[in-house]
């Protein structure tokens, strides 16, 4: 009998034993190819040695210090390495140990920013449906995961929420994607006049969103839009590159391919690449000052903030990325995985859509390709997928409700920066088995939501 409470408090998963590149080896020998990265954390694969040579180096000199009686090396480092290559005006980082952890930190400073600089007002957030910003309370609250949130609504501050610039399923016939980019992002300027835009505190929104809707990207010029309506209102701009950041979707900040700075930035998962916990909020010059020139510090805090043995790993990543020339893998080898996944599922009747960027991949599915008619919400398709895979050795991260929350499966793939050609053709046939299963017992079971 297990003694740890797992997620599912009825199935007792594997036991993990090791990992070496861009596999995983449970207890038994077998082999798994490791192609969501777990939740899109692994990106450098498992068991690289200059990063577990960083960490146990760190060991060897000090593990922790408490940041209110010291700083250390590895965290000043780390946040000069982030910064010099970060969007402009981004100087300052505040590290923590998980992205949910970094978002609520980013809610706390928004708020005070604001009350620092006089506008008590300002109290409410907004976000997007079909976005997932973390499973604490705050993050919750922000995000737009409708069956996460179900379960502890009464608990979660007030926050507003617009719809996500998704063009396969909102996209108007004869549109063009320009046009419909600007229209989503008018959303906000919506919502804002709505809401009264003196009451905003910010914007929260993942450049590319993650694991609720499956690697959905912002139509040409929707960020560019975002970022002057929140200028125009005094509004902050948060993006939450916990997933698609650090290098996930070809460049360090998937940001840069949007061509803005926000105000505060959070990034977590690839930060540490799963060698250690940590997450870091990236924070625009301004933002600091108005904390420094007011009050003279953040009212927040976490006793393993900057920790010296993650910020350690976390560096080791930076100059693993830098010095294998990994962003230019991730642009190859998307390449190749984006041209096997059309070859192999572009014209399958039940492939909605092949979406994403770099190594973050979605793969929508669908009843009904001509109309987009979604899979029957009482159909665990999303689960008989991942258990075939799984079987078979492919470690993938399918989910469902990617419409609405209810309606609507996906399967995301964002494996190693990595993976080898080889390794792309192993997970295209793995996951090919996999989708044949889950479709067959999908349509055995009556199939369409309509």
């Amino acid at each position: 009998m297990s003694h740890v409470f797992h997620r599912h408090c009825t199935h007792l998963p594997p036991l993990v034993d090791s990992g070496q590149g861009v596999y995983l080896y449970d207890k038994s020998g077998k082999a798994y190819l490791d192609a969501s990265g777990g939740a899109a954390v692994s990106s450098l694969g498992h068991a690289h040695p200059v990063i577990t040579a960083a960490v146990k180096q760190q060991l060897d000199k000090i593990a922790y210090a408490h940041t209110s009686f010291f700083t250390n090396e590895p965290a000043e480092q780390l946040a000069t390495a982030l910064c010099e290559q970060a969007p402009k005006g981004l100087e300052k980082v505040y590290f923590g140990c998980g992205g949910s952890e970094a978002v609520e930190a980013a809610l706390k400073l928004a708020r005070q920013y604001h009350l620092e600089r006089g506008e008590s007002q300002r109290e409410v957030f907004v976000g997007r449906l079909q976005s997932y910003h973390g499973n604490t309370l705050g993050a919750l609250a922000v995000g737009g995961n409708a069956w996460r949130k179900a379960l502890f609504e009464p608990l979660l501050i007030p926050a507003q929420h617009i719809a996500p610039c998704y063009a396969y399923r909102y996209r108007e016939d004869g549109e063009s994607l320009a046009d419909y980019g600007l229209r989503a992002a008018n959303l906000l300027e919506e919502k804002l006049l709505e809401t009264g835009p003196e009451r905003v505190v910010a914007f929260i929104a993942e450049p590319v969103v993650g694991a609720t809707a499956g690697a959905i990207t912002a139509a040409p010029g929707y960020f560019q839009r975002i970022r002057e309506i929140c200028d125009r209102y005094g509004v902050l701009l948060i993006l939450d590159e916990v997933m698609c950041g650090m290098g996930r979707t070809g460049t360090l900040f998937a940001c840069e391919q949007e061509g803005i700075a926000p105000d505060i930035l959070i990034t977590a998962k690839g930060l540490g690449a799963g060698y250690q916990p940590i997450a870091a909020m990236l924070v625009q010059q301004k933002v600091f000052d108005a904390v420094a020139s007011g009050s003279g510090f953040f009212q927040h805090g976490h006793t393993y903030m900057a920790h010296a043995t993650a910020c350690a790993a976390a560096l080791a990543v930076q100059k693993v990325i830098k010095d294998e020339r990994l962003l230019d893998q991730v642009a190859a080898r998307s390449d190749y995985l984006f041209q096997g996944l059309k070859i192999r599922f572009e014209d399958h009747p039940h492939v909605g859509e092949i979406r994403g960027r770099g190594l973050f991949i979605g793969i929508e599915l669908v009843a009904d390709k001509a109309d987009k008619t979604p899979f029957a919400a009482r159909l665990p398709l999303h689960q008989w997928i991942k258990d075939e895979a799984f079987a078979a050795g492919l470690i993938c991260y399918p989910m469902a409700g990617t419409i609405d929350g209810k309606t609507g499966h996906h399967v995301l793939l964002a494996p190693p920066f990595i993976i080898s050609e080889a390794q792309c053709d192993e997970l295209l046939d793995k996951l090919g088995r996999a989708l044949e299963a889950g479709f067959a017992k999908a349509l055995a079971q009556g199939g369409s939501a309509a």
